[in-house]
């Protein structure tokens, strides 16, 4: 993904930023994640989903 778009991205739930890692984008304010499907970021509220942080 473009780092130029990641920068101007933002969680369209909570409006923090978002941080790729693998084929997703994650917010940790909010704690969701949205897929990166064929290249393309699924920005949509409904279809976040819950992220658990590793620890």
């Amino acid at each position: 993904m473009d780092e130029k778009l990641l920068e101007i991205l933002a969680c369209p739930k909570c409006k923090g930023d978002l941080i790729l890692e693998d084929d997703k984008l994650i917010c940790k304010k909010c704690k969701k994640y949205y897929p990166i499907k064929d290249g393309i970021p699924i920005l949509l509220i409904e279809e976040a989903k819950d992220y658990e942080e590793e620890n």
